[in-house]
């Protein structure tokens, strides 16, 4: 979704307007999908009395839609803050990025122990935080970890974190009120039984089905964000190819053990629907397609960071990664 502050030069700016309205659309549209599901389910529980309900807590939701601390986050993964003094040429590449995408405030940095290749964001636009991985750090060249850098900021500068807590509120939100109509109607079944009372089987269908639904149209929502934030960051640091040079080496790294580990000789392919992420060949290729567009702009000349990941953070990390009592899997 547009930023001002971002490169423009050289790149049809219509045709990156129409792209964020696209993306805007798209984003609301599923959004309501998933609160049409709860409001369906409120008023097949407590007629118009739950959708009155479940419409002001939506509000409440959206209104003040809960973020957790950045730090938090980072204790949960094990991350050790990043001081400019340790690394003073990635800070200043963090720094100009957050300049670049307006953000009210530089995110701090985190180091997050793992060999797998992973960076994230957490936060909001004024408090917020980005983890990169060990892997990532020693894998990625400067001009890939750019990139990278570069699409995390993208989702800070266009809220997607709030976004997407929102959405997994109502996933939840859904999956909570199915599973209260599923035990009132096991419930009352026999009563139902005996009564002969005509079922309706739309309804119970829908009592099923609606958090899987649900979950699916939050699972479209990530992959348009990451779309968004893919095509943002290639425009804030005028260098599409930096980003998908990285995405096909990340892709060919971790997907290399991750296989060899799961399903050792053949690839694991996941329907398209069932993905958090687009395809990495659909994601590559719409970047490049910005490639003669970007290549006449006055692109940012990015210093070297001068980053040596051996001499900043020590040996390598080479333990195997596994799934920790928190439930995150690092």
């Amino acid at each position: 979704m547009g930023n001002e502050r971002m490169n423009t030069r050289g790149i049809d700016a219509h045709v990156w307007q129409q792209h964020a309205w696209v993306n805007r659309l798209q984003s609301v549209v599923l959004l309501l999908f998933m609160g049409g599901f709860l409001a369906l389910l409120g008023w097949l529980l407590w007629g118009v009395f739950g959708i009155a309900v479940l419409l002001v807590l939506g509000i409440v939701a959206v209104a003040f839609n809960p973020s957790a601390s950045p730090r938090w986050v980072m204790r949960m993964y094990g991350a050790a803050r990043i001081g400019p003094e340790r690394a003073p040429g990635l800070w200043a590449i963090v720094s100009r990025l957050a300049e670049g995408a307006g953000l009210p405030a530089v995110p701090e940095l985190y180091y997050l122990p793992t060999r797998v290749l992973n960076a994230f964001a957490v936060g909001t636009r004024e408090q917020a935080a980005i983890a990169v991985s060990d892997g990532l750090l020693r894998q990625l060249n400067e001009r890939e970890l750019v990139g990278v850098l570069a699409h995390e900021m993208s989702h800070l500068h266009t809220n997607d974190l709030w976004v997407m807590g929102l959405a997994d509120l109502f996933s939840r939100a859904t999956r909570a009120l199915s599973l209260i109509g599923q035990f009132l109607l096991l419930v009352n079944l026999p009563l139902i039984l005996l009564s002969a009372v005509a079922i309706n089987w739309f309804a119970i269908l829908l009592l099923i089905f609606a958090p899987t639904l649900s979950a699916l149209a939050q699972l479209a929502l990530s992959r348009t964000r990451e779309y968004d934030a893919d095509l943002n960051g290639a425009r804030l640091t005028g260098d599409p190819e930096g980003l998908a040079s990285a995405l096909a080496k990340i892709e060919r790294v971790q997907g290399g053990w991750l296989e060899r580990i799961f399903m050792p000789g053949r690839r694991t392919p996941m329907p398209s629907l069932l993905r958090t992420h687009p395809d990495t060949e659909q994601r590559i290729a719409r970047l490049m397609e910005l490639k003669p567009a970007l290549a006449r702009a006055d692109a940012p000349a990015w210093s070297r960071m001068g980053l040596d990941a051996h001499s900043v953070f020590g040996a390598p990390v080479t333990r195997a990664p596994r799934r920790h009592f928190n439930g995150l899997w690092y």
